[in-house]
């Protein structure tokens, strides 16, 4: 029992010895996220496709060694340890900033490519964008700096509200930045907001009863990776205490959730693809300049909506990039 615990913790150690047989002949990536497998696989199949722009295609050319932390921060440094151990010729993280730190941590010499909501020379992961040094280079994409225009978004569509509900994950080193940013910026929309610590499944409950006793008229779900690894659990708890929501992740709207808004995250993991590509080509992470995506995602559930008895105006629904009917 002991054994099958250690190898799911792992989440793909069962094919080390397929790997370590091919490993002379075939590169392997070691593939470190901060999240869950099935909230990452459109983004996995993009990192996939910027792969095979290069002439990588898994399971042939190249194979990939996953570790995936399910939003267990505390996971991440011994995940990153046993990559390295696997003598992997890149890793490649994601879904959270404590993902590409623990990698930076493990090791100096293999290479590493991120992708990241924030600014990777502030974070201390490379020591400029255009001349990263080190072995890490990356995509950065806009995250943490949306938190304002959620919560733009949810005064747009709730507006007799004065009260929002915010759930952080205390153990996120990026929560206090959120919660000090969207507090700025509920002040200029005149609202109030309600922060709610949940960093285990069991303070889920207890956060949506206080968010009912407190009568918030709306929840804003911070970025962090454990949050979105549990996309479907929070989407219906909020459709159950009748909270419009917003989330920075597709897959809550899909789950049933209201709204996303984020960074197109989507993208920045085929551009992350391409430099794992050029790196296995012999290019070096130094030289590769750190990518910057811009693009914006906004996405409804109209069903969800209905739900709620909520109508959405012609306004943010033109804006939209998907509806889910």
């Amino acid at each position: 029992m002991q054994r099958r615990s250690f190898l799911t913790l792992l989440g793909g150690a069962a094919a080390w010895p397929r790997a370590a047989s091919a490993q002379q002949a075939v590169p392997v990536i070691g593939f470190l996220n901060g999240a869950s497998a099935w909230e990452y696989a459109h983004r996995t199949a993009a990192f996939r496709k910027g792969l095979s722009e290069t002439g990588y295609i898994e399971g042939h050319t190249v194979l990939v060694e996953s570790r995936w932390a399910e939003g267990h921060y505390n996971r991440l440094p011994i995940m990153a340890a046993d990559l390295v151990d696997r003598q992997v010729r890149v890793i490649v993280t994601g879904g959270s900033i404590s993902a590409a730190v623990a990698a930076k941590s493990a090791t100096t010499t293999i290479p590493i490519v991120f992708s990241i909501a924030g600014d990777p020379v502030g974070i201390g992961l490379v020591s400029s964008l255009n001349r990263p040094g080190g072995n890490l280079t990356g995509v950065t994409n806009l995250g943490l700096e949306l938190g304002p225009k959620r919560l733009e978004l949810l005064r747009e569509l709730v507006h007799t509200t004065s009260v929002i509900g915010l759930l952080v994950n205390p153990t996120n080193p990026t929560s206090e930045s959120q919660v000090t940013d969207l507090q700025t910026a509920a002040r200029s929309l005149a609202l109030r907001i309600h922060v709610l610590h949940v960093s285990t499944e069991g303070d889920f409950e207890p956060a949506f009863t206080t968010l009912v006793q407190l009568r918030a008229g709306a929840l804003m779900i911070g970025a962090d990776a454990f949050f979105n690894a549990r996309s479907e659990q929070l989407a219906k708890l909020a459709l159950r205490h009748a909270l419009p929501s917003i989330s920075g992740v597709r897959e809550f709207v899909a789950a049933g959730g209201l709204m996303s808004y984020d960074g197109g995250v989507t993208d920045s993991y085929r551009l992350v693809g391409v430099y794992t590509g050029r790196i296995l080509k012999g290019e070096k992470p130094s030289d590769l300049p750190v990518q910057q995506a811009t693009r914006v995602e906004l996405i409804i559930n109209m069903k969800t909506a209905k739900a709620l008895g909520l109508t959405f105006p012609i306004t943010l629904l033109g804006r939209a990039d998907e509806v889910i009917e």
